[in-house]
């Protein structure tokens, strides 16, 4: 014998609210269809699902069993309409978010952890990737979101970007490399000392080779290449090496107390840092909140950087 889940359902709505006036309230019915559905699963059943003039109703033995199984089945909906609740008010679901390493490890990883503390329900699924990849993550619905520096190029039709911070690089060194201790560092000085390669394909790699092309040099010393954001300040603390970096990520470091920028002025690139976005993609709510949280925060700091880079006495 089948019975229909949704009678299975009311019936346990109706012994856990004790009579069918307030069960039907409980599941938004009226009393009446509750009632029919009582009188005709009784009728099929050929059994009584309550102890005749009992106020509040009591369930017979084959009315509790029934009852139980239906509670299965009001628990399950009563949590699915939580989770559509939860999705739609983006308190809950999954964010897949994508970006380039450096800044993902300087800033993003921090202010992700910062966003699940008011937003513990919400998980995130965080990859790297540089602009190509993550715009291809993007086109193939495999991303949400992705971070990552642009310039003049577009980002393409599909894609919506939106700057979060204005790029800059820096040349950084440890606190004690001999170039501080210099009144004036002239550009051909940064050639005695080896230098760190960006990760292949970053836009930092081009970044750098512009730089020493501005100084008329086309070949330079690289001692080290290929590390992650970590590995590059550990090499960087241990050796006179110079490396090219975004004024925001060493600005991350700044309490650290390593690391320093050297105060010479280099070309800049036209590049700013960004959320990237797909924009026919389907709207999740949780996605929206992380975006607007990680906005904000860069707003907050913002003006705190431009204090830091204006603390630097520039050298030409």
């Amino acid at each position: 014998m089948k019975i229909d889940e949704k009678h299975l359902a009311q019936l346990a709505a109706v012994v856990e609210a004790g009579g069918v006036t307030e069960g039907a309230h409980l599941l938004g019915m009226t009393q009446p269809a509750v009632s029919r559905t009582l009188s005709a699963l009784e009728k099929r059943l050929g059994e009584k699902l309550f102890m005749p003039g009992r106020r509040p109703l009591v369930p017979t033995i084959i009315g509790r069993q029934l009852a139980a199984h239906g509670k299965v089945i009001l628990d399950a909906g009563r949590k699915a309409s939580d989770a559509v609740r939860s999705f739609q008010a983006g308190s809950a679901g999954t964010v897949r978010i994508g970006g380039v390493p450096f800044f993902m490890d300087a800033f993003i990883s921090q202010m992700l952890g910062q966003f699940q503390v008011q937003q513990p329900d919400i998980s995130i699924d965080q990859s790297y990737g540089n602009l190509p990849e993550l715009q291809a993550g993007l086109r193939s619905g495999q991303l949400d979101m992705a971070i990552c520096p642009l310039g003049v190029v577009e980002p393409g039709s599909e894609l919506a970007f939106t700057e979060i911070l204005p790029g800059r690089n820096v040349i950084g060194a440890r606190a004690r490399h001999p170039l501080f201790r210099k009144k004036s560092i002239t550009s051909h000085e940064l050639l005695r000392y080896p230098w760190i390669a960006p990760l292949p394909g970053s836009p930092l790699l081009a970044d750098l080779h512009a730089i020493l092309l501005s100084i008329g040099v086309s070949e330079f010393n690289v001692r080290y290449s290929g590390g992650s954001l970590l590995s590059v300040l550990n090499y960087l603390h241990e050796t006179d090496a110079l490396t090219v970096l975004p004024q925001s990520v060493l600005f991350a470091f700044r309490q650290d107390g390593r690391f320093k920028t050297l105060p010479i002025k280099i070309p800049q690139p036209q590049r700013s840092l960004g959320i990237l976005t797909l924009k026919e993609a389907p709207k999740l709510p949780a996605s929206d909140k992380l975006t607007k949280f990680i906005i904000s925060r860069f707003n907050e700091l913002r003006g705190v950087i431009l204090r830091h880079e204006n603390a630097v006495i520039w050298g030409t």
